[in-house]
């Protein structure tokens, strides 16, 4: 497993020093990537469109050392419709929107209804103490998920966060792979048990260093695995919301979310048993509600309940299958970094769901 954190990235480039290694060294935790137009800034029937076939990729199933980029200045918007008891909304067609950056109308480019384009996901699973009577139950399910919702074009990672966040799998469209990485993550409170000798051979704890660092693990997600990569994306974090011990703020991961155009799903899975036994109040559903209505997803408390996860589940896989996609040139030509707030308003008045904004920064050349 590749350990993450916000001075320690993991590379995808070709065999070097730092790659064999597990991780290279940067200066600081900036993030400065642009955001990624869909794919349908091309023809979404091109090769530019899909992902590369597995024969394309190296025998230990990562992905290439290449990735991807679309040099086009087109804001790409994913969004799903519900009315007002929460179904989706299909069948609508381009002429039922309006879509306002900063207030101002656009003229929408391209729209959609596909529901079947390729789909890179993210898992990120919180394996921090307080989630020891939840994690076989998330494992469990996420697993049966990943086969549900994975066809093979898309591609999927999980990381693993605690006292710090580890890449356990890397892209894999391998559904089986991802299923045992999610097997493999354990608890880690963070709290050590040594024995002293000669004091018969009892535990005794050493000064705690519990954290989950649960802020950095989405900005790692998102800068360093999701940024470059075109397309539908999405993250799934397992978790009861709560951040401790993390470099980042909220807004930070928040702000790399967006920059790398990830929709982000949180399933709170918390032992209400576990707060209670310590004494501790439980607060984490109010800054990963931030999280998740700034870039299109939404928060599904499930507590310990089996059945609502599996639920919560089979929703986020509807609605990534119903999603409408849209882009517009913003008349606003400036690549100043500043953010742009977004809005698309349905004729019908049918509530939607998407990202709330993009940052308009300059974006990488194309490769020659």
């Amino acid at each position: 497993m590749t350990k993450l954190s916000v001075f320690h990235r993991f590379s995808r480039t070709a065999p070097s020093a730092c790659a064999l290694a597990g991780f290279m060294i940067v200066a600081a935790p900036t993030c400065t990537l642009a955001q990624n137009p869909a794919p349908q800034a091309v023809d979404a029937q091109s090769p530019a469109a899909e992902k590369p076939a597995d024969t394309q990729k190296p025998d230990n199933d990562q992905a290439p050392a290449g990735t991807v980029k679309v040099n086009v200045d087109v804001v790409g918007l994913f969004f799903n419709v519900k009315d007002k008891h929460g179904a989706l909304i299909p069948n609508l067609t381009k002429d039922d929107f309006q879509v306002f950056e900063d207030g101002t109308a656009q003229t929408i480019k391209y729209f959609s209804a596909e529901s079947n384009l390729p789909l890179t996901l993210g898992m990120l699973i919180d394996s921090s103490g307080s989630q020891r009577n939840v994690l076989d139950m998330e494992k469990q399910v996420g697993g049966a998920f990943l086969k549900q919702i994975l066809s093979d074009k898309d591609e999927a990672f999980v990381i693993d966060f605690n006292v710090d966040a580890e890449l356990v799998q890397d892209f894999t469209r391998d559904v089986h792979r991802l299923q045992a990485a999610m097997n493999k993550v354990k608890i880690n409170s963070g709290i050590t048990m040594p024995t002293l000798p000669g004091a018969g051979g009892g535990p005794v704890p050493t000064a705690p260093t519990a954290g989950t660092v649960l802020y950095d693990a989405v900005y790692l997600s998102s800068h360093d695995m999701l940024a470059k990569e075109v397309g539908r994306k999405a993250m799934i974090l397992l978790t009861d919301g709560e951040d401790e011990g993390s470099r980042l703020k909220i807004k930070d991961a928040i702000e790399a979310a967006q920059k790398a155009d990830a929709i982000v799903y949180v399933l709170l899975c918390a032992d209400r048993g576990f707060y209670g036994s310590f004494q501790m109040g439980y607060s984490g559903e109010g800054e990963m509600r931030k999280l998740t209505e700034q870039t299109g997803g939404r928060v599904i408390n499930v507590g310990n309940k089996f059945d609502k996860l599996k639920q919560a589940f089979d929703q986020i896989a509807a609605e990534l299958r119903s999603q409408y996609n849209l882009g517009y040139t913003p008349l606003n030509t400036k690549l100043d970094g500043s953010y742009r707030k977004l809005e698309i308003k349905c004729k019908q008045n049918y509530k939607i769901q998407s990202r709330a904004g993009y940052y308009a920064t300059a974006r990488e050349p194309l490769p020659r």
